[in-house]
């Protein structure tokens, strides 16, 4: 508390206001309110008088509000400097105290505690070995004196149970000669801070220290003032002893000793008052006063009976002993020897007090707040939402709930494995609007290289080789065969001399058995065609789209023109659903591409994917981008990307060696030019003053006013034979000229070099030595954040999530790791400057869902037992109106506001949040950033709109209809393949060798920072984002 002439600012108290539209007044620091104007500014001009104190600091001469800001920063600096396992010892211990001076009750605190440790507490102790080993004291064990038969007595003593460091198995057991704390934690000056912070006293002669109540409550310390030491009782104790020093004078400082009328036993204790004399015994002389009956043990008990608690009493303050009694006096028999001091009876014994919560702990540990905040609302990309019950909207997207992971999944893994796929990298927005277009005369180039890139993954072009680099199911073909042979006498084509891949084309003879079969069941038996449709067997015409070539020998012929990557993509599944784990997951697709009232051609392949389900379109792009995670190429890119992150660690290390190095002789430096700074600091100004009648001779205006004249007698004059002499003496005016204007610099300049202090030779070195200290350090700095961001980029394995929630609700930025934030630089829609733009809300799984949320009854009912409320109705009021059940259910936030409203949601206290908190306020610049970037990408103003419409507009495929014009998709090109391969990928592959195109266009992408990726070309590394001074 602040202090006003050493004692507590008291506080107003608080007016009655008669209604709500009185105005009143209020000083926010002390809360205190006014409806006089006047008397507000009274209280003000108080409390910005010099007169106030510190407590925890002790600096004087402040105002009330500098002082409280001062003891709030030292309260902080005392928190944080203090051990935490000495703070309940240490309060328990000055608890209660008398001893009126600060500075005595320090010291002996001090004194008794430190040669004693605490569990929990930081050590250093002395081995056997002679090591010295840092741990923490897991147990202590007190062993109090003995006396030996000799007569001597044995001092009591400590043993401590330390568990080290770096050394989980290991313990060592130490007394109190072989172990110390660091001196720097436990002085007297941070000790004397830490009382002052959490101990207060109130003004009157006696007062004990109590401990503050919101720390008495932390550390469990019984708050409650015994009797003897109230003020009451302290005010007729100090009447009693002046009410019997008019009776009996001789015995002035002795009256304190007991209370009553034992004066028969008074002479006994004659001596006890010397010691108050010594300078040694003052803190007892204090406790004299309050409680004089303790000063007299030590002359009145044995030596046998003293010497057995001299452990315990060596740095006692006040004894635990009964309140001195306002009754009748002790009875005659009372003999002095067998005087003792019986803990305290009148109260019951308090159960023990239940441990301190260490957060953080579990989330739905925490109780819940009723009116605390709500999360801000989600968003759903999806058309049907949760809180829908699955009922779709007529108006939306047309993309459903489950459909929104596996779109998410596609973007992600086109995006982050962009450099082997060979794409450019696009945004979501543009991918989404990608996978909706549809039209029979325009393709959308991002959606078609995106499906061809895929595909080419999966099967290597006949140049090189054309192996298969993903496993796929056989298809059954010797049953099959049999029939075919009996129906049909066409024979099988003989096997391709390739190695035997797992996956290949159908035969000829299956699929006119199977038309053959088909035809018989449509005219002989409509009811048994129907049924067997129904058991799946066969329901498209996929099989006859393979028959003159197989889609793995189109893939490896790079066929995609018209229509040629859709029928591949219909033979892929349709190999697909020949595998024991397919379930018939692939007949719909089938049925839609391969209908059987349409001929089995490329063309029909074509027609039926524009006219195809955004939500099917999802599924088969999912699967596509799962088969590629299996190739051998996405394995090799990722050990090269672990192997680069290697080798960025390595070099992080070493560029923070040496700034530390760096900043410990910066120190030094400093250290030195603070001895330095003295004598070489600049003189005072000296004022110039003019002189006394103010005239000043401007020597220089005359000059040049005679000057003038002369130039322009000059130039009215005509004669001729004085122009010969005229010239000469404008030669030597301007002569004149140049030597006053030469003076005048030179005088200036020594002026300037007089005021500037003349330092020494060795400071001026010191300086230019500390400039470059702190240049090389900048640098350092900035190689460090350049790593930092390579190391993210180069995290490709995984998708890093953000956090969990309390509701174990998963939060993702796909910008986290494994891509820049914006997309590549060289992008052609790099202008946009954002990847996603959201954060993205994932339910929790199954398993956490019924461990955590859905529980069993009987956990719920203990649940509702603790907090009044189950946790499906705690995450309904918590989470407000919009929520995600499960981990097909996805919403996202795209509003900076939201995101600061999430974060502030966030309770620290939870493991799931603390580490979810610290992620977001981390990334949160970033992150709303790119959601700006997102808002005016998707919504531009109308000249960028009208610009980039025209800039970006590609033509030389078919002529665009113009419907299609306002499409941002279609702005969108493979610029990274016509420059790795020369030709897109849904292209055929040129025979001669391509020419050199014209580098493209980059756009300007504004960048926080500059990265490797600037600087490094792809044909020296495969990775182009990742380094510019690596090769592996």
């Amino acid at each position: 508390m602040v202090l006003f002439k050493r004692k507590p600012v008291q506080y107003l108290n608080r007016p009655e206001v008669e209604n709500d539209d009185q105005e009143v007044w209020l000083i926010p620091q002390t809360g205190e309110i006014f409806v006089e104007y006047e008397a507000y500014l009274s209280r003000m001009d108080f409390y910005k008088q010099h007169r106030f104190i510190c407590q925890i600091t002790g600096h004087s001469q402040l105002t009330f509000f500098d002082a409280l800001k001062s003891e709030l920063a030292g309260a902080q600096e005392v928190e944080e400097a203090f051990p935490e396992a000495l703070k309940g010892p240490i309060l328990r211990r000055v608890q209660f105290q008398t001893i009126s001076r600060i500075d005595t009750l320090v010291d002996l605190i001090y004194e008794e505690f430190r040669a004693d440790y605490y569990p929990g507490e930081a050590v250093t102790v002395h081995v056997v070995t002679g090591e010295r080993l840092t741990g923490t004291v897991r147990d202590k064990t007190r062993f109090g004196s003995k006396q030996l038969p000799d007569g001597t007595v044995s001092p009591a003593f400590s043993r401590y149970f330390v568990s080290l460091d770096n050394r989980p198995t290991e313990e060592a057991v130490v007394d109190d000669l072989h172990i110390t704390r660091d001196r720097k934690i436990f002085t007297k000056q941070v000790l004397r801070s830490f009382i002052k912070k959490t101990v207060t006293r109130e003004a009157w002669t006696g007062a004990p220290w109590l401990v503050r109540p919101e720390i008495a409550d932390r550390y469990h310390i019984d708050n409650r003032v015994p009797p003897h030491l109230r003020y009451e009782s302290k005010a007729a104790e100090r009447k009693q002893n002046q009410a019997q020093k008019k009776i009996s004078p001789d015995y002035d400082g002795m009256v304190g000793s007991f209370q009553g009328n034992g004066q028969a036993r008074l002479p006994e204790l004659k001596p006890a008052p010397k010691s108050h004399k010594s300078k040694a015994h003052q803190s007892q002389l204090a406790k004299g006063k309050q409680q004089p009956f303790l000063n007299s043990a030590p002359f009145q008990v044995p030596p046998l009976q003293s010497a057995g608690p001299s452990t315990f009493l060596s740095h006692t303050f006040q004894a635990q002993g009964p309140p001195p009694q306002a009754g009748p006096p002790f009875p005659q028999n009372f003999h002095p020897a067998s005087f003792t001091f019986a803990p305290l009876q009148s109260l019951p014994p308090q159960p023990p007090p239940p441990p301190p919560v260490k957060y953080p702990i579990e989330d739905l540990q925490i109780a819940p707040r009723y009116d605390g905040p709500v999360r801000p609302p989600l968003k759903y990309f999806s058309q049907d939402t949760p809180i829908d019950d699955g009922k779709t909207k007529k108006e939306g997207n047309g993309i459903k709930m489950e459909s929104v992971g596996p779109l998410l999944e596609s973007w992600d893994t086109l995006n982050v494995y962009c450099e082997i796929f060979n794409l450019d990298s696009f945004t979501f927005d543009d991918f989404v609007e990608a996978m909706q277009f549809t039209s029979e005369d325009v393709d959308c180039e991002l959606f078609v290289e995106t499906h061809c890139a895929a595909l080419k993954m999966l099967v290597n072009s006949e140049a090189d080789g054309g192996k298969v680099n993903v496993q796929l199911p056989e298809i059954e073909e010797d049953s099959e065969d049999e029939e075919g042979d009996e129906e049909s006498a066409a024979p099988s084509p003989t096997p391709e001399p390739e190695p035997k891949p797992k996956g290949r084309a159908t035969r000829s003879s299956l699929a006119k058995a199977e038309a053959a079969r088909l035809a018989e069941l449509e005219a002989e038996n409509p009811e048994a065609k129907e049924d067997e449709n129904a058991e799946g067997k066969v329901t498209n015409r996929a099989a006859e789209m393979q028959v003159d070539i197989g889609w793995i020998d189109r893939l490896r012929k790079r066929d995609f023109k018209n229509g040629g990557w859709q029928i591949i993509i219909v033979g892929l599944l349709h190999q697909l659903s020949k595998g024991t784990k397919a379930m018939g997951k692939y007949d719909e697709l089938l049925d839609l591409l391969a209908p059987l009232n349409m001929d089995p051609t490329p063309e029909t392949a074509r027609l039926q994917y524009t006219k195809l389900d955004i939500n099917l379109r999802i599924k088969i792009l999912q699967q596509l981008c799962v088969l590629t995670a299996e190739t051998k190429a996405v394995r090799n890119y990722m050990e090269e990307c672990s192997e680069t992150m290697t080798g960025y660690r390595k070099e992080k290390i070493v560029f923070q060696r040496d700034r530390k190095q760096l900043m410990e002789e910066l120190r030094l430096l400093n250290e030195e030019r603070k001895i330095l700074l003295p004598a070489n600091l600049p003189p005072s100004p000296v004022i110039e003053h003019a002189t006394l009648n103010g005239d000043t001779k401007m020597t220089d205006v005359e000059e040049e006013i005679q000057d003038s004249t002369n130039d322009e007698h000059i130039d009215t004059d005509d004669d001729v034979h004085q122009g010969r002499s005229l010239r000469r003496g404008l030669d030597r005016a301007a002569e004149r000229k140049r030597k006053d204007k030469a003076e005048r610099e030179k005088k200036e300049k020594a002026e300037a070099e007089a005021k500037i202090p003349k330092q020494s030779k060795q400071f001026t070195k010191l300086m230019k030595d500390i400039e470059k200290k702190q240049k090389l350090i900048e640098e350092a700095e900035k190689e460090i954040a350049i790593l930092d961001n390579d190391l993210r980029e180069a995290d490709c394995p995984r998708t890093r999530v953000l956090g969990k929630d309390r509701f174990w609700n998963r939060y993702y930025w796909f910008e986290r790791n494994g891509m820049p934030y914006g997309g590549l630089p060289t992008s052609s829609t790099a202008e946009a400057g954002y990847a996603n733009g959201c954060i993205w809300v994932q339910g929790p799984d199954d398993l956490e869902r019924e461990g955590y949320i859905d529980m069993r009854p009987d956990w719920q009912q203990e649940y509702v037992h603790k907090f009044n409320i189950t946790v499906p109705d705690r995450k309904k009021m918590e989470e407000g109106p919009t929520s995600v059940f499960n981990a097909h259910q996805w919403g996202f936030y795209d509003e900076p506001e939201a995101l600061d409203q999430l974060v502030s949601w966030l309770d620290t206290r939870g493991l799931n949040e603390v580490k979810l908190h610290k992620e977001l306020k981390l990334y949160r610049d970033r992150i709303a950033k790119n959601m700006e970037k997102r808002k005016e990408y998707l919504n531009p103003t109308e000249d960028k709109s009208v610009d980039s419409g025209n800039k970006r507009m590609s033509t030389r495929k078919k002529e665009q209809h113009k419907d299609h014009d306002a499409h941002r998709c279609l702005a969108w090109h493979n610029n990274m393949a016509i420059e790795e391969l020369g030709h897109i990928h849904s292209e055929q592959p040129r025979a001669r060798k391509p020419a050199k195109k014209a580098q493209p266009i980059v756009p300007v992408v504004e960048e926080e920072r500059t990265t490797r990726s600037e600087a490094k070309s792809k044909k020296e590394k495969g990775l182009g984002r990742q380094g510019s001074r690596y090769n592996f």
